[in-house]
């Protein structure tokens, strides 16, 4: 009979510990030896227990996930990490498969995704969208392009619009952006009417605050 696979759950919150804990029992071959609260309880549960496998939660207390992946893939690199996450950008997945994890889980994919995914990265493969990925490579190369993919929105603004919009950041006023643009003051402000429309602002204020969250002004 194959020994069970070794396993330490960290995550801050408990009900998801108790619940990962639970879905694994009413399987054969999973061992559970072991659960941790925040990332320095991962760090010190992983090089004390050695697991074969350790499913650690990103945002976690008093240490990040990603930050408790490194110290651990420096004293215990023979465990295989699957992060457990609501949410991860395509930037963060490259990070976490570059420091050492093998694979990514999200939560609400637990129930159905969760021990094909400690199966698939025990057994030497890789967990990435949802799928056993064998090449890292290739897939790496894949996400690459995604992250380099313009995530940038414009909410239907014209070029000529966007370009208003940055002069405005800049706090300049109507005449100043018809003498930039060689427009009417007119003009101006029928493209600024065009824009509080599209993006639901109603000042210039609000339309500076917003372009910068939106990213809709390119950083200097």
């Amino acid at each position: 009979m194959e020994k069970p696979i070794r396993i330490v759950i960290a995550d801050d919150h408990p009900v998801v510990r108790i619940g990962v804990r639970n879905m694994l029992s009413e399987k054969d071959g999973f061992d559970v030896v072991g659960d941790a609260n925040d990332g320095d309880e991962a760090i010190t549960q992983t090089l004390e227990l050695e697991p074969d496998i350790l499913l650690l939660d990103v945002q976690m207390p008093r240490l990040p996930g990603l930050e408790a992946m490194r110290a651990i893939m420096n004293g215990t690199p023979t465990v295989k990490i699957l992060l457990l996450t609501s949410t991860i950008t395509t930037q963060q997945i490259i990070e976490a498969l570059h420091i050492g994890a093998r694979g990514i889980v999200l939560k609400d994919a637990l129930a159905s995704h969760l021990q094909t995914a400690i199966r698939t990265v025990f057994s030497g493969d890789y967990w990435i969208g949802g799928k056993r990925v064998i090449n890292l490579v290739s897939a790496l190369h894949d996400l690459m392009l995604q992250a380099v993919v313009p995530q940038r929105k414009t909410y239907g603004l014209t070029p000529r619009e966007l370009d208003v919009v940055g002069c405005i950041v800049e706090g300049c006023s109507n005449r100043d952006i018809a003498k930039q643009f060689t427009l009417s003051e007119e003009t101006v402000k029928r493209h600024l009417s065009n824009i509080f429309d599209k993006t639901g602002v109603s000042t210039r204020l609000e339309l500076a605050l917003f372009a910068i969250a939106h990213h809709l002004v390119e950083p200097e």
